[in-house]
């Protein structure tokens, strides 16, 4: 069984009357998250649709924020900066930004499933600069050079 890691969350007024975010199965990584508004995506557009809550995240962690592999499949609707990141010291609303990547308009009704919700350790760097790096076999090769879709 996977760790719990208590959060506190906060209803915020139009958050009243919605569900908490919640897993839909025993195996699931993410919970579903709702909209708190009603909001009409057209195509190519973006919003920020609130969700009614605010949260208090542990130090140590963070909530990422994902798209809903439904929506984005049927419906092109996903979350333009995949993952979200919620910081541990955020405390305003939780705000997810969709994105419309389909032909025809999209209607988010108050209640809907909009995203998903994942609870994540948080590793922090600590940076050492140095005057070279050790070398690779793959080395400076960048976008495309271990092969790509031609190889498939």
């Amino acid at each position: 069984m996977a760790e719990s890691v208590p959060v506190r969350i906060k209803r915020l007024p139009h958050g009243h009357g919605l569900d908490l975010p919640g897993y839909a199965t025993q195996g699931a990584a993410g919970m579903d998250v709702l909209s708190a508004e009603n909001v009409i995506l057209r195509p190519g557009a973006r919003q920020a649709v609130g969700t009614g809550l605010a949260v208090a995240i542990p130090p140590g962690y963070e909530i990422q924020v994902r798209p809903r592999s439904g929506l984005a499949l049927k419906h092109g609707i996903s979350v333009p900066n995949t993952p979200g990141t919620i910081d541990s010291d955020y405390r305003g609303e939780l705000k997810v930004i969709l994105i419309n990547h389909s032909d025809d308009n999209f209607a988010v009704q108050r209640g809907d499933r909009i995203a998903q919700l994942v609870v994540s350790p948080v590793t922090l760097a600590r940076w050492h600069e140095v005057e070279e790096l050790d070398s690779t076999q793959r080395g400076e090769g960048g976008f495309g050079s271990t092969g790509g879709h031609a190889k498939l």
